[in-house]
């Protein structure tokens, strides 16, 4: 059986390691395709793998590498489609997620969301978006691999291009499921627009969620369990604790508190400074055993750059504490990483998938509410997952002082909460000891051993709506008009960019109006110039002239 596995970029193979190892070790062929370049070590994890499988695994990029003439109208439609999935009552809980679609909206598609009867503008809007053309080369990509099951990760994303991907393999016949990467996908993302044969989820849970935000049949999900954590279960450490605390440089004869940090939203308040501030409180305990304990701050990959000299340095002043970790993704880090949380008397983090992991290991996990963190903690839909599935496993507070409390009690071996319940149900619903790698294996070699699919290609009468596609197109090239794909983000921008031009140091008042005035009379020539040309791109588009 051939495999076609395709991630936004390769990190994403990250939680699928296993299960590409599981296949080629069943004698499948697997090509791992990203659709763009990263930094996070992703290249270096998929490069292993084909090292390790060289007859099983390739490696390699699609087309949407490289974007089309379409790009911008598709983009910006499914943005759009998003922003008003959000708008959505079930959203109002959750501003932060909302804010975050319409900071991406064009223009144009948050002009039509005022308009009365919404929901016949989003079918519109749907309708036209089906219209839009798939990027070029994709159908060719997607053919010449000759798969026999096409899985995709994470297609979620705002306004993404991987709905492409799912409409060519519908149009060739091939099967195609989507594989859930992470435990809050589901909730606050975006809307899976075009849904695969298959659905792949962790635990019932997500299988709800998948009807609830997407409107996807129960029968069209398979629950797996989360096989991204089949690693931490069973395993040993590979230092005893002197030698780790001895390599961190931690003192080996105290307890020591593991601090997780997080991937917040953008724009939330620094946790480098919260995490000061929680240093502090612990340093200032009346508790003596918890005053006196070490610390490991473990930064998150995405977030490295709030961690100043400054802050750095304050944490070191603290005493006992030290700053470490990296992003795991080879055999070395996620040993580190493994090691870190098996050897800690506590785990403490806002919200992030470490808090999870850190159950698994079975440690006592903490975390602090606090007004300035809802967006990220109670203002989302997956964090209440923790809090509820099995009864929760989390020990939180509201305050650094009750957290401090808690913190004291666990130290004296007084924790109040049970990991297990919400791992049996949240990561291994098929049974504490069933990992769920196999698990998925098999579903994907039922799925690419059925019987073929027949092909669907695009109904016809999409082709009567390419006449106001071509036309927004072509609007996205013209001058003044193209400003319909602005977003708040983009019209932010352009006006502090008009005011620094305007108040620019050093000129006077006559020299600024005579420099706009300038500008002004070579936008006419500017603009017929680029008029000629996106006419030319669209006429040759659809075929009426020759494309030069």
């Amino acid at each position: 059986m051939k495999v076609l596995f395709i991630a936004r970029h390769f990190t994403y193979f990250r939680n699928f390691e296993s299960v590409i190892s599981a296949l080629a070790d069943r004698g499948h062929r697997i090509h791992l395709a990203a659709d763009r370049e990263e930094t996070l070590g992703g290249r270096e994890l998929v490069d292993r793998l084909a090292a390790r499988h060289p007859v099983h695994v390739t490696v390699g990029f699609t087309p949407i590498l490289q974007w089309g003439r379409y790009r911008r109208l598709a983009g910006a439609l499914r943005i759009g489609l998003d922003y008003l999935r959000y708008s959505d009552p079930r959203y109002e809980a959750t501003p932060k997620i909302r804010e975050r679609a319409y900071d991406r909206t064009p223009f144009l598609v948050l002009a039509l969301a005022r308009l009365p009867l919404r929901g016949l503008v989003t079918r519109a809007l749907e309708r036209l978006e089906q219209a839009v053309p798939r990027q070029a080369g994709v159908d060719g990509f997607i053919g010449d691999q000759r798969a026999n099951v096409l899985l995709i990760t994470p297609l979620i994303e705002l306004g993404s291009p991987q709905l492409d991907y799912v409409r060519a393999a519908r149009a060739l016949g091939i099967r195609s499921a989507l594989c859930v990467w992470s435990w809050d996908h589901l909730s606050s993302k975006a809307l899976i627009r075009v849904v695969p044969d298959r659905v792949i989820v962790w635990n019932e849970v997500q299988r709800a969620e998948a009807e609830r935000f997407h409107g996807i049949p129960p029968e069209q999900v398979i629950v797996t369990g989360a096989q991204c954590f089949d690693q931490w279960f069973d395993r040993e450490p590979t230092r005893a604790r002197e030698v780790f605390c001895q390599r961190v440089g931690l003192p080996p004869g105290r307890p020591f508190l593991l601090y997780v940090c997080s991937a917040l939203f953008k724009n939330s308040p620094s946790e480098a400074a919260f995490v000061l501030q929680w240093v502090d409180t612990i340093r200032r305990s009346t508790d003596a055993r918890l005053r006196d304990a070490a610390i490991l701050v473990r930064p998150h990959p995405q977030r490295s750059d709030e961690w100043t000299p400054e802050a750095l340095a304050a944490l070191a002043r603290a005493g006992s504490v030290m700053f470490w970790g990296s992003n795991p993704v080879d055999r070395e880090s996620r040993a580190d990483y493994f090691d870190s949380m098996y050897h800690a008397a506590a785990v403490i983090g806002l919200n992030t998938s470490a808090l999870v992991e850190a159950a698994i290991v079975d440690r006592p996990v903490f975390t602090i509410l606090l007004p300035e963190f809802r967006d990220n903690q109670e203002g989302t839909f997956h964090f209440h997952h923790l809090l509820s599935v099995g009864n929760g496993f989390l020990h939180v507070s509201r305050s650094l002082d009750e957290h401090a409390t808690q913190l004291a009690q666990a130290l004296g071996g007084r924790s109040q909460r049970a990991n297990r319940p919400f791992v049996e149900q949240f990561i291994r619903p098929r049974g504490a000891g069933v990992p769920a790698t196999p698990v998925f294996a098999a579903a994907v070699e039922d799925l690419g051993g059925g019987d073929a699919a027949r092909p669907q290609p695009a109904p016809a009468w999409l082709l009567l709506l390419r006449p106001v596609v071509y036309a927004l197109v072509l609007a996205g090239r013209l001058p003044w008009l193209e400003r319909i794909y602005w977003n708040p983000i983009k019209r932010r921008e352009w006006a502090q960019n008009v005011r620094a031009i305007w108040h620019k140091d050093g000129q006077s008042r006559a020299k600024r109006r005579d420099k706009v005035s300038r500008v002004a009379r070579k936008m006419p020539q500017q603009a017929l110039a680029r008029m000629k040309t996106a006419a030319k791109q669209a006429l040759g588009a659809v075929g009426l002239i020759r494309p030069s």
